[in-house]
């Protein structure tokens, strides 16, 4: 393919991801896929442009721009080299025309950015969120004793000790040590946030947001298999996915609880007041993975974030009524916006009186309200908020 023609693939591309965002469709890394699945003749040197291409311009857009010819000008205005290949011939794209627009700039769409800034969330953090991500790994110490040795490359130690940095794109799910289960793919905060639920060899613990399970081996490695970990999600497809997970990992996960929405409790009946520490990794905006999935932004609503924090604050519920006298809840998300995070907290607190925050001693992060908050411009890892909270 021609650089040109490769322009022209991204901004077909990008009026799917766009379409997908309004619809609430299937996410971007999906639609590249597909797209590269139906167009065989591209080679890998033009998916690598290609792919570059569309998440640049991603990246380049505030709002949900109109097309992904307009989000490629936005682009443009950033890589000025592109212009050129705006030249009509081949299969290129057509000429920019003298009255062209391109999309609007900025980092998210305006409603989002007044709520980042409430959130004192300046500018550099701002930008910070449209950054690319590292790949970082967790040794997995239910089979790895010491260092580990034979990595096709050699990851930067980070500030956990099994925590190892390798650059964007490294293909890990192809080595060996991945295969047989020696490493797990976790960022930096998610591994941070693990630890602060505290989960030790022995304990009853709960994750009631367990998804596909990545936070969930986590805590089987903390615990060194020797306890009652039980993993729970309402997603059917997700929770599937743990079985395999654990199996290569070689966790033990007591039982996994396919939760129906509204009536979680009947399914967790037989643990109500049972559990050391119950983990809620509470379904949230993602702000603060906008480094992978930077569309993310365009398909936040504010009615949508209403329905989450009222859900975050259900959750919260749910799992104070799972943890016996002296246990603790450890609330995370993945978001960067205080409603979601600080303040979903500290509402908690106030309306549970004999409830209080725990002291964190986390390697990295800035306390915020009753937590800590990590960010990619002072930490290096996804965005994140974190609190322990307990029975006083």
């Amino acid at each position: 393919m021609t650089p040109a023609a490769r322009i022209q693939a991204a901004i077909e591309i990008l009026d799917g991801i766009i379409e997908a965002a309004k619809a609430n469709g299937a996410p971007a890394d999906r639609l590249v896929a597909d797209w590269f699945k139906n167009h065989r003749f591209a080679g890998s040197k033009d998916k690598r442009a290609i792919r570059e291409h569309v998440y640049d311009a991603i990246r380049a857009c505030g709002p949900i721009p109109a097309t992904g010819r307009r989000a490629m000008l936005g682009l443009v205005e950033e890589q000025p080299a592109l212009r050129e290949l705006f030249s009509g011939e081949g299969y290129g794209p057509p000429k920019i025309g003298k009255n062209e627009k391109p999309a609007e700039g900025g980092v998210a769409p305006e409603w989002l950015e007044d709520r980042l800034i409430a959130s004192a969330i300046g500018q550099g953090e701002a930008e910070a969120l449209l950054s690319r991500a590292p790949l970082d790994v967790r040794i997995n110490r239910l089979k790895v004793e010491g260092e580990l040795a034979d990595l096709p490359e050699e990851g930067e130690k980070l500030a956990l000790p099994n925590a190892l940095r390798f650059t964007s794109g490294t293909q890990v799910s192809q080595w060996e040590a991945y295969e047989t289960g020696l490493i797990e793919v976790q960022d930096l905060g998610s591994q941070i946030a693990c630890s602060a639920v505290g989960a030790l060899p022995g304990d009853t613990v709960i994750d009631l947001c367990a998804g596909a399970g990545g936070k969930t081996l986590s805590l089987a490695a903390a615990m060194g298999n020797a306890g009652t970990l039980i993993a729970a999600d309402t997603d059917k497809r997700r929770l599937s996915q743990l079985g395999p997970r654990a199996e290569r990992a070689g966790a033990q996960v007591a039982e996994t609880v396919l939760l129906d929405p509204g009536k979680e409790l009947e399914a967790l009946a037989a643990w109500a007041g049972t559990a050391d520490r119950v983990l809620v990794d509470a379904p949230c905006s993602g702000t603060g993975t906008w480094r992978r999935n930077p569309e993310a932004r365009w398909r936040l609503s504010e009615a949508e974030l209403s329905r989450l924090t009222q859900l975050q604050a259900r959750l919260l519920d749910i799992a104070a009524q799972l943890v016996k006298p002296g246990g603790s809840v450890t609330y995370i998300t993945c978001s960067l916006l205080d409603e979601e995070g600080a303040g979903q907290v500290a509402a908690f607190l106030s309306d549970h009186p004999d409830w209080q925050a725990e002291a964190l001693d986390l390697p990295l992060g800035t306390a915020r309200g009753p937590g800590v908050r990590l960010t990619p411009s002072h930490d290096g890892t996804d965005g994140f908020f974190i609190a322990r909270i307990s029975k006083a």
